[in-house]
């Protein structure tokens, strides 16, 4: 997370050691509490349950029946929400039924100490009729309780990634522009996956956020496609985008003919296989051509 920004509201941006930056929306203390009080009450249905079971046995032994009662009640209290974490990935019945997730401070998935402590250290939250984690929550940047604080994890709320067909590229300069880039060229599927959550949903951004969200992973790829520094990182995203989910389809040779048309005439009766540059956004510009590239891997 950047630390030399304020915050300005409940989303935090987390870049990766790949340099690839994720936005999350930080869950409060008040989007937390349904979950809890639906944990809660599982915890409480299954108690009874329990102590329905523990009915029936007590006719054959009460102390056993005891016994069993203690042993599940203690793993219940203590062991429910680190266990559904650890195995579903960050998540209890309740964080997933309100769209949440516990990840670690820089964005990656807890290991199985870090959701056993953080909930063995509820305890240390409930203090005071629960005022002590309510205050910590609101002390800290990150909405962070005590059990957060200790282990070094945050509570986000998930976003679902439903992505529907191809996304439409609304800007013809980035089509013209994959003509730039290696036909041949080979990503990463984390790569393929962020291209095409970022194609699907800058639609929604304004023009200054699209270039904030894609100086990230844009900078890079400046350098392995030998660019010019200046070219814009929104449309060299949605171009490589383009050259890597759209370009082998038949209608290619078309549609770039047709790009080729609109932003140049005059080279429309060229049988060049590059198009020209295509027209810069403000501030922003894409010179000569550049040679065919080696095969690239990314």
């Amino acid at each position: 997370m950047a630390g030399d920004q304020p915050q300005i509201d409940t989303s935090i941006r987390i870049v990766t050691p790949e340099n690839i930056s994720f936005q999350y929306q930080l869950a409060g203390p008040f989007r937390r509490l349904p979950a809890f009080l639906i944990d809660f009450s599982i915890r409480m249905a299954v108690v009874m349950a329990i102590g329905f079971l523990v009915q029936i046995f007590s006719l054959v032994s009460a102390g056993v029946a005891l016994s069993m009662f203690s042993v599940l009640l203690f793993g219940l209290e203590w062991f429910y929400g680190g266990l559904f974490e650890t195995f579903m990935n960050g998540q209890t019945p309740g964080k997933w039924l309100m769209g949440l997730r516990v990840l670690r401070v820089d964005g990656q998935p807890i290991n199985g100490m870090q959701a056993v402590m953080r909930n063995v250290l509820r305890s240390a939250d409930l203090l005071s009729f629960g005022f002590a984690g309510l205050i910590c929550c609101a002390g800290t940047q990150r909405y962070q309780r005590l059990g957060d604080v200790v282990c070094g994890t945050i509570v986000v709320v998930e976003e679902k990634g439903w992505l529907w067909g191809m996304a439409k590229l609304d800007d013809e300069r980035a089509v013209a522009l994959a003509g730039y880039l290696p036909a041949n060229v080979e990503i990463s599927r984390s790569l393929g996956k962020a291209l095409a959550i970022y194609a699907e949903r800058r639609r929604f951004f304004s023009l200054p956020r699209r270039r904030e969200i894609a100086r990230h992973l844009g900078e890079p790829l400046l350098d392995r496609f030998e660019l010019p520094r200046d070219t814009s990182h929104d449309l060299l995203l949605c171009a490589l985008y383009y050259r890597t989910f759209i370009a082998d389809r038949r209608d290619d040779e078309r549609w770039q003919k047709e790009v080729r048309a609109r932003t140049n005439p005059a080279s429309a009766v060229s049988d060049s296989s590059r198009p020209p540059p295509p027209p810069p956004l403000a501030q922003e510009q894409m010179v000569t051509p550049i040679t065919e590239p080696p095969r690239i891997r990314i």
